[in-house]
């Protein structure tokens, strides 16, 4: 039975929060390998980086169809496990088996066989990764009506999702691709990529299907069930014409485009960090893989005091103007040692200064960085509040598909930016052996400094057309309660 609407303000156990949480691990493996990715087909394997570039192009282009149509789907599909649930368990063993396919091609393939083979499993990996984490977005939207608690909800994923980051991240770095005689950087040593195959494809396995069932007891609390006799009507005729109903709702509502447009122009900036910077760490700093694992360690102090400061922070200033001011002075913070390296204010390489200089800016911008997503998940929670007062529906899934859609923009147009931008500095096919210029390096911070700052600055004046504060929000809760109790059982 569907909770009663003065259910609907509850507060979410621990346990729960945590249940839900445990699904971003496999975000989180996906995440900490993707250090690797762009450095594995084009330094390893010799495919260009602007083909590299265009695998992740069109893996976003197939992701702007798959996503918003995913989140209709789990919308609409009733199931005794619910709307989320099916969904996630049917993923599990796809995403797992594209991902060890991405990092396994056959022997003996050419350089454009190679590209097809990044594009064909990468486009299937983040297929399999819609199926799973809209839904798995939505479900966390639906847990709790409550203003407050759900940043509280988003703020554990973040937590665990950054743990395992730091973790997963120290375990790649560290003992996958750990340094060796014959590799300065183990990122360039091809051997290491089976293990790191196996290993990924398992976890995120383990990962889904730990949260799918963990979180099973929630299906009855959560929005969406039907009587029989509603289940019986017909399905198609309503899933067509809810979809279209939301898409169109959705489409004018300036508070969802605010938090959309901004979110997706985040994303392609992290995009070109997440593509660029393993670059910079190795070739403008040259740092070791067991140095370039301290960048996770400097979440962590974020990640543990998110919850606690995205809360202060929206009573002091509410969601809307957190969100500007976090990432206002997270992307300072974020690309001013590219800049400081550019104008030669930075510590020499190799000594115990760059990395102090570089970490210690580093941790400090991190975190304000995690309360960023964090209070635009929920800012979208509450966009679907105001959305079911608007057309009826409730709508978690299409409405979250923009955050997954966001989430595979980091690698998508990022990526193709990062690929192509590499392509346009003249960076080598093989610079462990050839060397790389001055221009060269010039360009990589270009890419992670001045351009960041542009992508970043121009995307954040978005978050001001957002319009719902705290004060609107309970006028739209008491309209829906008001509506829900009215109905017939």
């Amino acid at each position: 039975m569907t909770a009663a609407p003065n259910e609907r303000r509850r507060r979410v156990s621990a346990r729960t929060k945590f249940a839900f949480s445990v699904g971003s691990l496999e975000e989180a493996m996906v995440g900490a390998a993707g250090v690797a990715t762009m450095i594995y087909y084009n330094q390893v394997l010799g495919v260009s980086p602007a083909l590299c570039g265009t695998a992740f192009l069109i893996a976003s282009i197939v992701d702007a169809v798959s996503d918003p149509l995913v989140g209709a789907l789990s919308d609409s599909v009733r199931t005794r496990w619910g709307r989320r649930h099916p969904f996630m368990f049917a993923s599990a063993l796809p995403l797992a088996l594209c991902f060890y396919l991405m990092y396994q091609p056959p022997d003996g393939f050419s350089e454009y066989a190679l590209f097809l083979w990044f594009t064909l499993t990468m486009v299937g990996l983040r297929l399999a990764k819609t199926f799973y984490s809209v839904p798995h977005s939505a479900l966390g939207a639906e847990l709790t009506d409550d203003y407050d608690e759900r940043t509280s909800i988003f703020g554990w994923n973040w937590v665990v999702l950054t743990v395992g980051l730091v973790a997963l991240g120290a375990f790649v770095l560290w003992v996958i691709f750990p340094s060796t005689p014959h590799y300065a950087n183990g990122l360039l040593d091809p051997e290491r990529y089976r293990l790191l195959a196996m290993f990924g494809g398992a976890f995120c396995f383990v990962a889904i299907v730990a949260c799918a069932l963990m979180t099973a007891d929630q299906i009855p609390l959560l929005h969406g069930e039907q009587s029989v006799v509603q289940r019986a009507g017909s399905y198609y005729r309503r899933f067509f014409r809810d979809t279209f109903v939301n898409f169109r709702s959705l489409l004018v509502n300036p508070s969802y485009l605010s938090v959309c447009l901004c979110w997706l122009i985040l994303a392609v900036s992290g995009g070109v960090i997440s593509v660029v910077a393993t670059y910079t760490f190795v070739y403008a700093f040259d740092f070791t893989t067991e140095q370039i694992a301290l960048r996770d360690f400097v979440r962590l102090p974020g990640a543990l005091l998110v919850v606690v400061v995205a809360a202060w922070l929206t009573r002091l200033m509410d969601k809307k103007y957190t969100v500007i001011f976090t990432i206002a002075v997270t992307a300072f913070l974020i690309g001013l040692p590219y800049c400081l390296r550019l104008l030669g204010w930075f510590p020499e390489n190799g000594t115990i200064w760059l990395l102090l200089a570089f970490f210690g800016i580093w941790g400090l911008g991190f975190i304000t960085l995690a309360v960023v997503p964090v209070v635009i998940d929920s800012q979208l929670v509450d966009v679907a509040d105001e959305h079911e007062l608007k057309t009826g529906n409730r709508a978690e899934g299409a409405i979250f598909a923009i955050r997954t859609f966001a989430i595979k923009m980091t690698q998508g147009l990022g990526g193709l930016i990062g690929g192509f931008g590499l392509e346009i500095i003249g960076f080598p096919q093989d610079a462990a052996t050839q060397g790389v210029s001055q221009e060269a390096i010039d360009g990589l911070l270009f890419m992670m400094g001045p351009l960041y700052y542009i992508i970043v600055y121009g995307g954040m004046g978005f978050a001001f057309m957002y319009r719902i504060d705290k004060k609107r929000h309970e006028e739209i809760l008491r309209e829906l309660e008001a509506r829900r109790q009215a109905k017939p059982a």
